[in-house]
């Protein structure tokens, strides 16, 4: 049985739309968190909370990957309205200017900051920026060493652009693949075949992440684009086969209960419950890679059944994500170096990062939307929204 959502407008996924807004979302008390946690980050804070590791362990299998397959979605969906070179140039848009407004204006104290904390930089961010972030080069080693100017946390707008373009140009000497392969692969996963994507990502995760480890530069991330190459290409393909989506929907428990007990071995393996061995890495890695998968089932099963209501709500935050994810990161790490030696409890230098930073994405999107030049800067649609507008708008 189809959701209301479904059955009342087939062209809009609404679950999808609040499944992207909740995962922006947790992605900026993510990296708050890393801010405490022993995995390396651009500042840290002077406190380490050793039991946000687990805590965060269980999104980090999958949150980016789940953004790669609604984003495949997405572009199926938007492909259904556009020929294919007005979706190549739209994406482009869409992506490539934020990106390079990104990486020229919002990245740029990100790295001096880091710079700052690491090496001890003694000039100011205008002699930094001016000498030494446009330099194209790598002169500051905080290990691993900055090669400036940098993307950061804007990797993933570079990797959704490419893996985009890639698809472009299967699709025009192909233009029935979609179709064909989506066919094929819908019925390849139909009942209990829907968790047998499993066996891909924990491929990827044995015998690809022992050798390339992540690093977001692009090349050489061989691990990572096959992990969220694979994720986008499952959302395009499975775009418009509604019975893959109603069996995620049927599934979602058992996805649940699969998904805990999945993550249940690999965190008792992590915490060094048991002895090392070679067996051992092997079954890790697998329930990892299971996990990745699974849960993502289970996240986009309860949000297809649960995440239906529409309103203006999910309308501003739709349009609003985006930039907010833009922004999001450098006000976490301003805000943060800002708070250092202030003497302040953990629990109340997070409470002021999350709020200054959520504050910051809010009062740049209000600026950015209501100025036009700003708009595309920011992920925005050149013209100024519009009731129609918002109707046809689709996720990034």
């Amino acid at each position: 049985m189809s959701t209301p959502q479904q059955a009342s407008n087939p062209e809009r996924r609404v679950d999808l739309d609040w499944v992207r807004i909740l995962a922006f979302g947790l992605l900026i008390f993510y990296h708050v968190g890393m801010l405490y946690v022993s995995w390396g980050f651009h500042i840290k804070s002077e406190h380490r909370l050793t039991w946000l590791e687990p805590v965060m362990l269980v999104l980090n299998p999958w949150r980016l990957s789940l953004l790669f397959l609604v984003s495949g979605v997405a572009s199926r969906f938007m492909l259904r309205k556009v020929r294919l070179a007005a979706f190549v140039r739209a994406r482009s848009m869409r992506l490539l200017i934020p990106l390079i407004f990104g990486m020229l204006v919002i990245v740029p104290p990100q790295s001096y900051l880091q710079i700052v904390e690491s090496l001890g930089y003694p000039a100011g961010f205008a002699d930094y920026y001016l000498h030494h972030y446009l330099a194209f080069s790598a002169q500051f080693c905080p290990n691993p060493c900055i090669v400036q100017p940098t993307w950061n946390h804007l990797w993933f707008v570079v990797y959704l652009w490419v893996y985009t373009m890639a698809l472009a140009g299967v699709l025009s000497l192909w233009p029935t693949a979609a179709d064909r392969i989506g066919d094929k692969l819908a019925a390849a996963l139909t009942g209990p075949w829907l968790l047998l994507p499993c066996l891909l990502f924990a491929a990827w995760r044995l015998f690809l992440s022992p050798i390339f480890p992540s690093t977001h530069a692009l090349f050489g991330d061989w691990y990572n684009h096959a992990d969220y190459a694979t994720a986008f290409l499952i959302g395009f393909l499975l775009a418009r086969q509604d019975r893959v989506w109603h069996d995620i929907e049927r599934q979602r428990w058992v996805a649940l209960a699969l998904g805990a007990a999945c993550f249940t071995a690999f965190i008792l393996i992590y915490a060094g419950w048991f002895p090392r061995s070679l067996m051992l890495r092997w079954f890790a890695g697998s329930v990892y890679g299971c996990y990745q998968w699974i849960a993502m089932v289970a996240v986009l099963g309860f949000a297809r059944r649960h995440l239906t209501a529409d309103g203006p709500v999910r309308r501003y935050l739709t349009d609003a994500i985006f930039p907010y994810y833009i922004v999001h990161q450098t006000a976490i790490i301003v805000i943060a170096h800002a708070l250092r030696d202030s003497g302040l409890s953990a629990g109340s230098e997070a409470a002021i990062v999350i709020a200054g930073t959520a504050l910051t994405c809010l009062v740049s999107y209000e600026v950015a939307r209501r100025i036009g030049w700003l708009r595309p800067l920011f992920g925005l649609r050149m013209e100024p929204r519009s009731t129609a507008g918002v109707a046809r708008q689709q996720p990034a």
